[in-house]
């Protein structure tokens, strides 16, 4: 069974420039978060995880390619080519694009500033010959310039009205005598019509086939974007590069939309501008409640100017006044200073790259009445509170607590690092106090992975305080996987008529569906996925639990609605989230009573795709073992040693969660790094 792959791999490790990583991140999420989750990985992870199967594309950017060699020459080498030729794809920018050719040469002559030498990618079958135009200086824009780059029509699709743009420039080459290699699949896409100071033809980007795979390499930064530049920058001239760079901002990024379809992705009809932050509303089942959450802050709501906030560790959060959140006022200090950089401003009035963390937070309580529509327009909390209730109703008291607190946010940083990396707030919140949102622009997921949570994903962040004292009897490392089962019966028990949702459980938590696409094909992808996060206060495990399913949206792979049959009613968020909560608070009550017992682990058999599978153990040499579900102490995975003839050998393997990764479409466990 085939992985989809959804993962654009940004390299940002040794070698890469800060800048030029941000750059790649800020572009490529803008073209593709629609259906691609476009993560930062460094080399350890080039060279230890298995990121190729779910890869499609890997991005090398701006820096020094010296780096990436002293890196990943050899091994890391081997493993990008492999992933190439086998039918993946490549996307080089300046230093990278020396990177993927079979010879770098780099200000030959200068002492100061020499690279000569073979590399061992080699997708184009020539010389990266640099720098294109004088100048450069490392960690400098001493040397940028805006370049005009020439269209090779003729290397795109008929439909594509592609023009001649101005592109950011520095430090870059020409791939020497690109039209030479034409007969082992390399095609000049377009050329710099400037003169310039080194020989070999005026090929700036090229498209070079790689065995099933392909690669496409730059001399330019067609990645940099006007808004993310300074014209402020005290280098004569710099002022006037940037202007000319946003006059031509469409006609460069139409081009940089064609390279990558030329690549195999599925570009967005639309580039997403950068979404500001929303205010994050607070409510709860029982209205006089809020008030007591507020008291219970006081200790950690510092008082500035007549204004309250909280400052978490990660972010500074402001509680607004509810009557004076719509004032000219409060308006007017919401709004950035003239003059505020970038990364400083409100989220309100910048395209351009924003660093999250700096923004101030608004909470707005809401003690009186729950949100109106016109406030949270894509979450309806009167049908989510009414949905909470139904479903409390029909278990009792064993759920009561989970979901009585709300906060919500339409576009928020990520719901778990909201709670989680701000520890002053989180041991304050009570257990079953519940953040989600409609749209994160930092989703988390476990390790280096990032969540694509575009509209119509389910998104929360669920707060519980575990006791250490249950520690023996009802282990915290179980929670992921009460999580887990709480998530497939909640949508299999929302209504009538569910209970057929194709809906699988991954070890250790991950969450697939049978793809309606191809259900007789019996191949699975992944709709959601969980992280927990736990930190410790006040005799309690302070859990942040995290989940995600694609509930509404069509991308990036499927969701709950396109698992169903016409005749029933689609899912929704809040109904969802409530269904969820209340089957999930029941779990963990039984769990906290009786432990991991028969019946629980029954539930997560029910589910899961494992039983019986036989897999490839990599850390203990290629052993072939048979899974034979959890353990009901520690939550290990039991896997039972064969041997000739697949017999069994009579010794169990028990494996951690945290240090093994399960790839069970190719039936193999591999060590984690």
């Amino acid at each position: 069974m085939a992985v989809k792959k959804m993962n654009v791999l940004v390299y940002s490790g040794n070698g890469a420039t800060v800048d030029s990583v941000r750059h790649c991140l800020y572009t490529l999420r803008r073209l593709l978060s629609s259906s691609y989750a476009v993560i930062p990985v460094t080399d350890t992870v080039i060279l230890k995880e298995p990121w190729t199967s779910s890869c499609a594309l890997l991005v090398f950017p701006g820096g020094a390619d010296m780096g990436y060699c002293r890196s990943l020459n050899g091994d890391g080498n081997r493993r990008i080519t492999q992933y190439v030729r086998r039918g993946g794809s490549y996307l080089g920018f300046c230093a990278g694009g020396y990177y993927g050719s079979s010879r770098c040469e780099f200000e030959v002559g200068n002492r100061f500033l020499e690279v000569i030498g073979s590399r061992e990618l080699g997708f184009f079958p020539g010389t990266c010959r640099g720098c294109a135009f004088k100048g450069f200086v490392y960690h400098s824009e001493a040397g940028a310039k805006a370049v005009h780059i020439n269209v090779s029509k003729s290397a795109f699709k008929q439909e594509n009205n592609l023009e001649a743009f101005r592109c950011y420039y520095n430090g870059g080459g020409i791939f020497v005598d690109a039209e030479n290699f034409k007969d082992q699949g390399v095609e000049v896409l377009a050329s710099y019509t400037d003169s310039l100071d080194v020989e070999g033809g005026k090929a700036a980007i090229i498209y070079c086939k790689a065995g099933e795979g392909h690669a496409v390499l730059t001399g330019t930064h067609p990645e940099f974007s006007a808004v993310n530049l300074d014209p402020n920058c005290s280098i004569d001239g710099y002022a006037d590069l940037v202007k000319s760079l946003a006059d031509d901002d469409d006609r460069r990024t139409n081009f940089l939309k064609t390279c990558l379809e030329k690549l195999g992705l599925h570009i967005s009809q639309e580039s997403f501008s950068v979404p500001s932050l929303s205010r994050l509303h607070i409510s709860s089942l029982h209205q006089f409640l809020i008030p007591e959450l507020l008291a219970s802050w006081e200790d950690i709501i510092v008082h500035e100017d007549g204004e309250e906030y909280i400052k978490g560790g990660n972010d500074t959060f402001h509680l607004e006044k509810q009557n004076s959140r719509w004032s000219l006022g409060s308006l007017a200090k919401s709004l950035p200073p003239v003059g505020t950089p970038t990364d400083l401003m409100d989220g309100t009035a910048s395209d351009g790259i924003i660093d999250y963390n700096k923004i101030m937070k608004k909470i707005i309580p809401h003690e009186d009445n729950w949100p109106a529509s016109k406030e949270t327009p894509h979450f309806n909390h009167h049908y989510f509170y009414a949905n909470l209730r139904r479903y409390q109703k029909e278990r009792g008291s064993e759920a009561e607590e989970f979901g009585k607190y709300l906060m919500y946010g339409e576009v928020v940083t990520s719901t778990n690092t909201l709670l989680e990396k701000n520890s002053k707030l989180l041991s304050t919140v009570p257990t079953g106090f519940v953040l989600t949102a409609t749209t994160q622009v930092a989703g988390r997921g476990r390790g280096s992975n990032v969540w694509v949570s575009p509209a119509g994903c389910l998104i929360f962040s669920l707060c519980v305080k575990h006791s250490m004292a249950l520690n023996v009897t009802a282990p915290v490392v179980f929670i992921q996987y009460l999580a887990a089962i709480a998530i497939a019966d909640g949508i299999q028990s929302y209504d009538n008529g569910y209970e057929k949702v194709p809906i699988k459980l991954k070890w250790p938590n991950d969450i697939y569906a049978l793809d309606p696409t191809e259900p007789t094909a019996k191949k699975y992808v992944k709709i959601g996925g969980i992280l927990v996060n736990s930190s410790y206060s006040s005799g309690s495990y302070d859990l942040v639990i995290g989940i995600g399913i694609n509930t509404t949206n069509a991308a990036p792979t499927t969701s709950l609605n396109a698992l169903i049959p016409a005749s029933l009613t689609p899912f929704t968020l809040e109904r969802l989230l409530a269904r969820i909560l209340t089957k999930f608070e029941t779990i963990y009550n039984s769990f906290c009573r009786t432990g991991f017992n028969r019946d629980l682990e029954e539930m997560y058999y029910k589910h899961w795709l494992h039983t019986d599978q036989i897999v490839t153990l990599e850390q203990e040499g290629g052993v072939r073992a048979r899974i034979k579900g959890i353990t009901r102490d520690w939550g290990q995975l039991k896997a039972e040693e064969l041997g000739w003839e697949d017999r069994p050998t009579g010794r169990m393997w028990e494996l951690q969660s945290d240090s093994n990764s399960f790839d069970f479409m190719k039936g193999l466990l591999k060590r984690k790094t």
